[in-house]
């Protein structure tokens, strides 16, 4: 076979590997579109990228096979002739592909097709969160109440003891749910504008870890304090949750709340910061 017969041929092999990886990509896009199948488009994902692949390899090997490959140990900085080399096998590189046009053409295509079927993943993504992070369910005048939705009164709870609470109509809400606990209302050390918002010795938390957003689990009478059996973060329930072990960066937040007229506890507003992780006040 002539050498001009084995170009073309070669040339004919690359581009039917990039129509394959163009047909692979239209089809993980229709695939997708219509509602998705993984076995599908993890083939059509394998046949786009090896199209791609096997015709660059060809490219590179059958028809830029001319071109100098110089290797040499890297003992010194390369001189004005060793750059001068590099620069003109770069050269050389690129008039080849511009004179392949048709090739150039198809490669370009099987870029696009690919970079078309990506953009359903990125739209699976969803919506933007927005302020969603920022706020909870909790609002003023919301009742507190149990996990099975009894509110919560004045006498619910006795001296060093604590419960699950959440805003009423959001039972069971990730973000929403709170620990309240009663001490003797001389002992909280709570700064003068959160004072007010624990009446009667009782003082709403965040049950959400400032570290990575475990619930906390447990109260620890005999020391006052809250901790999360995740990864032993401890939070003081006197001095405003403020964290006194573990890997927790900042104080759980608070939920300010008041005693009704009918003795049922509720919210006032939403906590005092964000709950969880402390995503939001990190430097841009």
């Amino acid at each position: 076979m002539s050498p001009r017969r084995d170009t073309r041929v070669i040339e004919r092999w690359i581009a039917i590997c990039f129509a394959v990886s163009i047909l692979a990509a239209l089809g993980l896009f229709a695939v997708y579109a219509a509602g998705g199948q993984t076995q599908a488009e993890g083939a059509l994902l394998a046949l786009a990228l090896g199209g791609v692949g096997v015709g660059l390899l060809l490219w590179a090997k059958r028809l830029m096979a001319d071109i100098a490959h110089e290797t040499q140990p890297r003992h010194r900085p390369p001189g004005a002739a060793e750059l001068e080399s590099a620069a003109e096998a770069i050269e050389d590189g690129v008039d080849e592909i511009r004179r392949r046009r048709f090739l150039t053409r198809m490669l370009i295509g099987a870029a696009g097709a690919l970079g078309l079927a990506a953009l359903f993943p990125i739209r699976s993504l969803g919506q933007a969160p927005g302020d969603s992070l920022l706020v909870t369910d909790w609002s003023p005048g919301a009742r507190l109440v149990t996990a099975d939705g009894e509110p919560v009164t004045v006498d619910t709870l006795e001296t060093n003891s604590f419960i699950t609470v959440f805003p009423d109509g959001f039972v069971g809400s990730a973000d929403s749910q709170a620990v309240l606990i009663r001490v003797e209302p001389d002992q909280l050390q709570l700064p003068p504008d959160r004072a007010a918002a624990a009446p009667d010795g009782l003082v709403v938390y965040s049950k959400i870890c400032t570290h990575a957003g475990c619930p906390l689990g447990l109260y620890l009478a005999a020391t006052q304090e809250l901790r999360c059996p995740c990864h032993q973060s401890t939070f003081d329930v006197l001095d405003g949750a403020r964290p006194v072990y573990g890997p927790a960066p900042r104080p759980l937040p608070q939920l300010p709340i008041e005693i009704g007229d009918d003795g049922i506890l509720r919210a006032t507003g939403d906590f005092t910061e964000p709950v969880g992780p402390s995503f939001w006040d990190m430097p841009s």
